[in-house]
């Protein structure tokens, strides 16, 4: 293509450090131990005021010491800093606040969920984000849920199979699902938490609203036993991916009940971006080759007609032609992305050019012209976003390289010098003059903070490489959980992956473990017996995906309707490095069996 990026000379020459000391034992790199003092300081500084001057209001407002609601009056703030209090190692606020949710939260309320705007009409009638009232509170309690035990909350019998915080992600859960009653099964923008879909609503609908719900949802339906979740999650994606265009991009927004691309710029942000990270978060979390290969489909296509010079631009859908020569900082997730599909190099590039917008601004503005160099009209706020560190703490784990950890000291001198105010931290409104606006996005205690500890805090117990776990005993069977591979949702709530194995063992596995156990030890004793039966009946095939538990009293029953080819997922703990003599189908026989 002709175009060309012309970033200015003096961009790269005028970067000045922001940061003041704190370097590492050689002269050069940041010291990890002090800057996690320094992102625990602030994490208490922003959450000490909002529970002093805003809760139980969703917000705080920080330059008026004074709280509102933005997303549907749900507290939104202390949900969403939850696992960060126990990923910091507050153990005992994180039982306190799980007990003040258990006690205030009430979905039972008439608002609207919306993935446009926040819009408040009335005293008794709001809109809030569809997708953060999935990502963030479903999200935000599964997670909760997860680590109860692991923060000393006494869990009841069950768990995780079941427990108050999984039954109010539940409730909420269920409020949206009549959004997805379409025709296309893509779901409606906009539900109203009490009478469902509103009459007249609007069908159009960004492409990040219909693809975001794999990871909860199907989370949910493996804690739970009810496919409703994972199944309405995975048809909205297959519509999405039969929705490409012939080059194989999707664009921004799109109609649902007919199917018609309505906003037709492809890129891999705003309104397109947590599509992508859940179809690589779901592959990884449900072990999916489906969902990888689509992803890597879309990321060949985005290589072909987006990139340019390691820098992501906006283009046509079905002509590949640019249509916006912009960085938006939502995009700054994706290097981290590609991280996790292994695009070290790829990744660090594109890092490293973002970066030199951060270094430019003292962060990243919402829109940034490529070409010249600088923010885009009324684009040039910085709402303390996660987006840039959160690749920054993915790549630190990839490689190592100290530059990564530059990008953390960077961001915690200039947070702190730009953004910090008596009651908190607040929005930057213009990076260009570092005015401030009076908003604490939530997503500034559950991403922007973590991120940024969990980077300068490798022994973190999220960052566990199997060395150790949790044995738990469910209503079905042993289930090992805590060995590590976490996966962060959008709003960085992190899932266990192991968890989704401990509710959803079906008998029909438990038995064809059986059946293979006395095949084995019958290979000792007749060995050429055995050979002959497994020639005859062909080779053995694992049991099948979804299905029902069955009583020992029915598991004859559940022999004779047994499909002909089945199958498990693949994944059923993260790791099992401890001593065991045999593990098939995620049952673990340890030596003491």
């Amino acid at each position: 293509m002709p175009f060309r990026l012309l970033i200015p000379l003096g961009l790269l020459c005028a970067l000045l450090p922001l940061h003041h000391g704190a370097p590492g034992p050689d002269g050069t790199a940041p010291d990890p131990a002090h800057y996690r003092e320094r992102v625990k300081a602030m994490f208490y500084h922003a959450y000490d005021s909002y529970l002093e001057n805003a809760f139980p209001y969703d917000e705080l407002r920080p330059l008026t010491c004074d709280g509102h609601d933005t997303w549907g009056s749900f507290s939104l703030t202390l949900i969403d800093a939850l696992d960060t209090l126990l990923i910091l190692g507050n153990v005992s606020e994180f039982q306190r606040v799980v007990e003040v949710l258990q006690d205030n939260v009430d979905f039972d309320i008439d608002v609207n969920a919306s993935v446009f705007e926040t819009n408040i009409r009335d005293p008794n009638f709001m809109e809030v984000s569809f997708i953060r009232l999935s990502t963030l509170v479903v999200g935000g309690l599964l997670s909760a849920h997860l680590l109860s035990k692991k923060a000393g909350v006494e869990v009841e019998a069950g768990w995780p199979c079941s427990g108050p915080l999984l039954r109010m992600a539940e409730e909420a859960a269920r409020k949206l699902l009549p959004a997805f009653q379409t025709p296309t099964g893509m779901p409606y923008g906009t539900v109203n938490l009490l009478h469902g879909v509103n009459p007249g609503e609007t069908p159009v609908t960004c492409t990040a609203g219909i693809g975001t719900f794999i990871v909860e949802f199907a989370t949910l339906s493996s804690l739970t036993g009810d496919p409703v979740f994972e199944d309405v999650a995975r048809v909205a994606l297959m519509r999405l991916w039969e929705s490409r265009s012939d080059i194989g991009l999707v664009g921004n927004h799109i109609d649902v009940l007919t199917g018609k691309w309505v906003a037709q710029d492809s890129g891999i942000g705003a309104g397109v971006d947590s599509y992508f990270e859940y179809l690589v978060k779901g592959a990884i979390l449900l072990q999916d080759k489906k969902l990888m290969a689509m992803f890597l489909e879309y990321n060949k296509a985005i290589r072909n007609y987006t990139r340019f010079d390691d820098w992501y631009l906006w283009v046509q859908m079905y002509k590949g032609t640019v249509s916006m020569p912009v960085f938006q900082s939502l995009e700054a997730y994706w290097p981290g992305l590609q991280s996790l599909i292994g695009d070290i190099d790829n990744a660090m590039r594109t890092f490293l050019n973002y970066y030199t917008v951060w270094k430019q601004f003292g962060g990243l503005p919402e829109f940034y012209n490529i070409p010249q160099g600088y923010t885009v009209e009324k684009r040039e706020g910085y709402p303390l976003r996660p987006e840039l560190i959160e690749s920054a703490m993915y790549l630190y784990r990839a490689t190592g390289d100290p530059t990564l950890l530059e990008l953390g000291r960077d961001a915690v001198e200039s947070i702190e010098k730009i953004s910090k105010v008596e009651c908190g931290f607040a929005t930057i409104k213009d990076l260009r003059d570092h005015k401030l606006d009076n908003r604490m996005e939530s997503f500034f205690l559950a991403e922007t903070v973590k991120y940024l500890y969990l980077l300068f805090d490798p022994a973190n117990f999220i960052h566990n490489n199997g060395s150790t776990f949790d044995a738990v005993i469910t209503p079905y069977g042993e289930c090992i959980l805590g060995a590590g591979g976490y996966i962060f949702n959008t709003e960085a709530h992190p899932i266990d992956p192991a968890a989704l194995h401990c509710c959803r063992r079906l008998k029909e596995e438990q038995w064809e473990v059986e059946d293979l156990m006395r095949e084995f030890y019958s290979l000792k004793r007749n060995r050429s017996r055995f050979q002959k039966k497994t020639m005859s009946s062909g080779p053995w095939q694992p049991p099948t995906g979804p299905g029902t538990f069955s009583s020992p009293e029915n598991q004859d029953q559940a022999r004779e309707k047994q499909p002909a080819k089945q199958k498990i997922p693949l994944l059923s703990c993260p790791s099992q490095p401890f001593t065991s003599k045999l593990a098939l189908l995620g049952q673990v026989f340890l030596d003491s069996s």
